[in-house]
């Protein structure tokens, strides 16, 4: 019904390190390319953790951006944004709660693990268990219908759609709408109107997800079709009303394969990251200080490269006959454990090295930054502002 949309964020946690490469924006980089993306700072759901020390959210944010662009993505291709500078979120999110029931929220898998993982930490506030509704909202505000994330992330996305299903089934209703559908049906043409009523009838009857699919498609293929007759026509089809927010889809990516220095994952927290934009000599410093397979205690003792953390880099950087000359050097000691990291270490500087050149005339000028985000609020503001139009309208918050 709308136009293909993609939108990620990622909350500002200053400089990115190898793993948010590798876990999320190559792909960034890859989805640019192919589809409309909305890409943002979520600086808002790092309050719903960090709300008692705030100061360094800003710097953060900055330094997040400024890598974004370093790792590749293109601010001509894609509008990069900070969630607060769109206050449309915020007012989405408050109508939402409105509707939301709470066994909804506690339900989310996520709540209770991050509780438990963050104990430290007085969670029990609002502003954390509603974080899965806020990110509804940004969502749904810019009518995405793809959002790339994990297996452990798709509940969020099943809890956003239902936000939208329940909101379209209570607000969606206009005063003759369903003479109004059947109107809009008349414009399709008698062989394409007699296939979208066998498709509403596949799902309505048998739950056929593959007919709405299949209808949406049927729709987009009439090009004289006004807006307000594809809404209607969708919401007549899946047995709601005009259809005000898009139901998201979950974009799956593959999980990162990129370790820390310690074998475990890459993480801030653990002290084993390479950050995107490190120097040279640093990174050559961990690499060759890196843990290896404790059994190697001598040049001469032959090794188990699955049994060593530099095992794991290799997978990622190196080709297929540098992996060979590895597992077979190891295992005879034919090879020191420096000659082993070695290509780790120049293929990390290879990919490192086009980041550091983008991301000179970021730091030589801090201003680039700001106009570019400073353009990106303005266009999501835009796209926020047109939905948040139609949700006042459908609630009956229209004053004008």
């Amino acid at each position: 019904m709308y136009a293909e949309r993609v939108l990620s964020g990622m909350r500002p946690t200053g400089s990115l390190h190898l793993g948010h490469y590798h876990g999320v924006l190559k792909n960034w980089v890859r989805l640019q390319n192919d589809y409309p993306c909305l890409f943002f700072v979520a600086d808002w759901h790092a309050l719903t953790t960090q709300y008692d020390d705030p100061h360094g959210i800003v710097d953060s944010s900055w330094e997040m951006v400024i890598d974004w662009l370093a790792a590749g993505v293109d601010p001509e291709r894609a509008t990069l944004f900070i969630q607060s500078q769109v206050p449309e979120h915020a007012e989405l999110h408050l109508l939402l709660s409105m509707m939301t029931p709470l066994g909804w929220l506690e339900r989310v898998p996520t709540y209770k693990d991050q509780q438990e993982k963050l104990e430290s930490k007085d969670l029990s506030t609002y502003g954390f268990l509603g974080y899965p509704l806020l990110q509804a909202a940004d969502i749904l505000i810019y009518r995405a219908d793809k959002v790339p994330v994990g297996e452990d992330q798709v509940p969020h996305i099943e809890f956003s759609r239902e936000i939208a299903r329940r909101f379209n089934h209570l607000y969606g209703r206009e005063a003759g709408f369903e003479d109004k559908a059947k109107e809009a049906l008349s414009r399709l043409g008698a062989k394409r109107a007699r296939r979208y009523q066998d498709l509403r009838t596949r799902f309505q009857q048998h739950g056929d997800q593959a007919a709405i699919e299949s209808a949406h498609a049927l729709l987009d293929e009439v090009a004289g079709l006004s807006q307000i007759d594809r809404e209607r026509l969708g919401g007549y089809l899946e047995g709601t009303g005009k259809m005000i927010l898009v139901e998201p889809g979950a974009l799956l990516t593959e999980a990162s394969r990129m370790p820390g220095l310690d074998g475990q994952k890459m993480s801030k927290s653990y002290g084993n990251t390479i950050t995107l934009r490190e120097d040279a000599a640093s990174v050559t410093h961990k690499l060759r200080r890196m843990p290896t397979d404790p059994a190697r205690v001598r040049r001469g003792d032959p090794g188990d490269p699955a049994k060593c953390p530099v095992w794991q880099w290799h997978q990622v950087y190196s080709d297929d006959a540098c992996q060979s000359w590895v597992q077979q050097g190891c295992r005879s000691a034919a090879i020191g454990c420096l000659d082993c990291k070695k290509p780790v270490i120049e293929g990390i500087l290879a990919e490192q090295a086009p980041m550091r050149e983008r991301a000179q005339p970021y730091l030589d000028d801090r201003r680039l930054v700001r106009e570019i985000i400073g353009e990106g609020n303005r266009k999501a503001r835009h796209l926020a502002r047109e939905t948040m139009r139609e949700v006042r309208d459908a609630i009956g918050l229209n004053y004008a």
